[in-house]
């Protein structure tokens, strides 16, 4: 039986933007629907491409930014995110890898290994079993075993 641990329902953030001379107001929506699922002992990747809304669905789940609506549970436990606002409790619970992998990833460490690092701190899953979930979690995101090895500054 699995516990699920943090869960999102159907979030969303726009940003309104005032128009020019001869536009009017308009509306952008960073992140649109967004429905989630964490149970104990997992991990979630936000990935996707450039501009699609993974930093602000990060941004939003760590309470650093507020949602346009939507819930979000941590522990079944209802957030209040239309506020905002990280707590000391909260900056325990989740944290954000951002994007930029000079400032996120340790350089001296393989890809492989930073995926396998959570595995080998949360769980008593052998060497072999932790490399093949590192090895699926790059298939996931459309990377090759070949990845495996590399330093995050061979990655653009």
């Amino acid at each position: 039986m699995s516990t699920t641990v943090l869960e999102g329902k159907n979030i969303v953030r726009d940003y309104h933007i005032g128009g020019g001379l001869f536009t009017g107001p308009r509306t952008v929506h960073a992140v649109k629907g967004v429905s989630f699922k964490v149970d104990k002992g997992k991990t979630l990747a936000i990935v996707g491409e450039s501009g699609c809304g993974k930093s602000t669905l990060a941004r939003i789940i760590t309470l650093i930014d507020p949602a346009t609506s939507g819930d979000l549970f941590i522990d079944g436990n209802k957030v209040d995110i239309a506020k905002g606002g990280l707590t000391k409790e909260m900056r325990r619970k989740v944290q954000i890898v951002f994007q930029n992998p000079y400032g996120s990833l340790n350089p001296r460490q393989k890809i492989g290994d930073v995926l396998g690092e959570p595995l080998l701190i949360n769980t008593d899953k052998p060497a072999a079993e932790r490399r093949d979930l590192a090895m699926k979690m790059l298939k996931k995101v459309g990377l090759g075993h070949e990845h495996y090895n590399r330093y995050p500054h061979m990655f653009s």
